[in-house]
């Protein structure tokens, strides 16, 4: 069997950096598709997380560092292009010198039905894309515990974000390596919590549905949901764990390919999320990070924070609390490039 089926991550995910001009009217282009998911985020100054999706429409906003409702701006998205996107003047995203960025994913294959499971059977929409393993779906919630969500990837996913559109609710996520009683939310900086608050149901997701609780963070009756859902693709992505060495000479983690988007979050102690990529400045060995989980411009001043991204994986040289101390972390990762491609060639190029 080949190991991997995706050469080319590019076609599915990747960044995009640009320094924003203040215009009315602007195109983001070079991107290999047009994407589905965009999360943008402020870099050189504070200005939240913003989260759009295709399902919802151009012009309807989330936030990860906020439980907060959906909103609705026409200022950010004007379109979805087949190389990228257009944006407006919005001051988060287009604001004269103020540096951006967006990591982008492809879904594609668009469908609706009637969510399943225990309850009554309520109106969802997805967008697919089974190749890379990601997945959106827009969805009632029914109130009932056991109620099922139809995810169409064909494989049971391994991370999964959820966010009320309607109240103010927090995100809830869900990872494998952690028993299905327990959630994080994207939005704070605290552990991964121990306690089965009913999220989830205690029910891990299949490799058809995501099975719901009571709480009113992921199943209201009649509340409007998103949800967005990875299922990890030899070669492309991976969700794992690592514990760290809190050492100069910190642990590797294997991945199987060339990194190009990390997110880390320590599990067993508080800790700000991070997201990581290849594109912009700090590349190797002191890669800047955005937080997910604050508005905070993106950082650069921390020493201590370095690593590398290499052809296979990435390796620590720090003992920074949040990232490689001695504590255990769960991390997913994308990929630039597979170590061995679909024809069984290695790719030995250092990031």
């Amino acid at each position: 069997m080949a190991y991997t089926t995706i050469d080319d991550p590019s076609l599915f995910h990747d960044t995009l950096i640009w320094t924003g001009d203040g215009a009315t009217s602007r195109d983001i282009s070079g991107l290999s598709f047009q994407p589905d998911w965009i999360w943008f985020k402020r870099r050189s100054a504070t200005g939240h997380n913003r989260l759009i999706d295709s399902l919802r429409g151009s012009n309807k906003l989330l936030s990860s560092d906020l439980g907060n409702t959906e909103g609705t701006d026409a200022t950010y998205v004007t379109s979805f292009n087949s190389d990228g996107f257009s944006i407006g003047n919005n001051t988060d995203i287009n604001n004269n010198g103020t540096t951006v960025v967006a990591w982008n994913w492809k879904s594609g294959t668009t469908g609706s039905g009637t969510t399943t499971g225990s309850g009554t059977g309520k109106a969802y929409s997805y967008s697919v894309n089974t190749t890379s393993g990601f997945s959106i779906a827009k969805y009632l919630g029914n109130g009932t515990a056991g109620h099922t969500i139809p995810h169409h990837l064909g494989a049971a996913p391994n991370f999964i974000m959820v966010a009320q559109l309607d109240n103010t609710e927090a995100w809830q996520l869900y990872l494998s390596p952690m028993a299905a009683s327990k959630f994080i939310q994207m939005n704070v900086d605290e552990e991964f919590n121990q306690g089965d608050y009913n999220m989830f149901n205690s029910t891990a997701p299949s490799s058809s549905v995501i099975t719901l609780g009571t709480q009113a963070h992921t199943n209201t009756n009649d509340q409007n949901y998103i949800v967005y859902s990875f299922a990890a693709k030899k070669g492309y992505s991976k969700i794992g764990r690592y514990v760290g060495l809190n050492s100069s000479n910190g642990n590797f983690v294997y991945t199987g390919f060339r990194p190009s988007i990390i997110f880390m979050k320590r599990q067993d102690a508080d800790g700000d999320w991070r997201i990581y990529d290849d594109k912009r400045d700090g590349f190797n060995q002191k890669n800047d990070y955005i937080e997910p989980n604050t508005a905070a411009a993106e950082s650069d001043t921390d020493s201590g924070s370095s690593w590398d991204i290499l052809s296979n994986g990435f390796k620590f040289y720090t003992s920074e609390a949040e990232i490689s101390g001695s504590g255990q972390y769960l991390y997913m990762a994308f990929a630039h490039s597979p170590f061995v491609n679909s024809k069984g060639v290695p790719n030995n190029a250092r990031g």
